[in-house]
């Protein structure tokens, strides 16, 4: 029950914060959070620490629970990816991540042609077959998940391990592509191809074609979701000021 009601906490707060509801500079007081949604204080504290872990809230004494701004949120992290993709502005975050995706997944795959060891080769190429046929057939769901396994595979054959950490980050945007309606009913013929030259590029140890085949991949998707974003303002980071370099 505990588990529960800190997650309905974060979830509720989370998402006020990252839709806009809350906005910067906003404050909160624990006494009232617990009233409004009627759990503990070791609840609502638990729940806040999570989101200040976040990078969403900071506790200032005598001031409250105060809202931060979107430069301070940890963008990398699994669950603010998830509320943002489910906010108003889900456009901005598919780009960032399809932009993110695009940067690391060809070089991922070019590493994993060279260092794959066998079963993770033959599996991704298992994989592929596999999305070929659920995406033939129309079963977005099962292709969904199969999609997830096969981009994380290709991270974790890459051999780096921080591309290997980046697959909680992927299979959220895949998710949210086809829960919010951005994914064809049948994924295109082309695109099937595509992830199984992949495959079998990486299993055949062939650096060159597996890099060129999931570029290929990467600019397939930014051509079918672009329209997401078209409107959507970047975000520019802050630098830290040269005296702290």
């Amino acid at each position: 029950m505990s588990s529960r009601l800190h997650n309905l906490v974060m979830e509720t707060l989370g998402m006020r914060i990252v839709s806009g509801e809350l906005a910067a500079g906003d404050t909160m007081h624990s006494e009232h959070l617990e009233t409004e949604l009627q759990v503990s204080r070791s609840v609502a504290r638990e729940a806040v620490r999570v989101l200040q872990s976040l990078g969403l809230v900071e506790t200032v004494k005598r001031v409250g629970i105060r809202v931060l701004p979107a430069t301070d949120w940890n963008v990398f992290d699994a669950t603010v990816i998830r509320w943002r993709l489910a906010a108003s502005g889900k456009g901005g975050q598919l780009r960032s991540l399809t932009e993110l995706r695009s940067a690391v997944e060809p070089a991922a795959a070019e590493l994993a042609a060279v260092h794959a060891p066998d079963e993770l080769a033959a599996e991704l190429l298992t994989v592929a077959t596999q999305m070929r046929a659920a995406g033939r057939t129309g079963d977005l769901e099962l292709f969904l998940d199969l999609d997830i396994r096969y981009h994380g595979l290709v991270l974790a054959a890459s051999g780096n391990e921080m591309f290997s950490q980046m697959q909680s980050m992927i299979a959220e945007v895949l998710r949210g592509r086809t829960h919010y309606g951005l994914m064809p009913d049948h994924p295109h013929d082309e695109a099937l191809q595509l992830h199984m030259d992949v495959a079998h590029a990486i299993h055949a140890h062939n650096p060159e074609l597996a890099r060129n085949a999931m570029e290929k991949i990467m600019r397939r998707t930014m051509d079918e979701v672009g329209g997401v974003w078209a409107h959507e303002p970047r975000i520019f980071q802050p630098l830290p000021s040269s005296e702290s370099v």
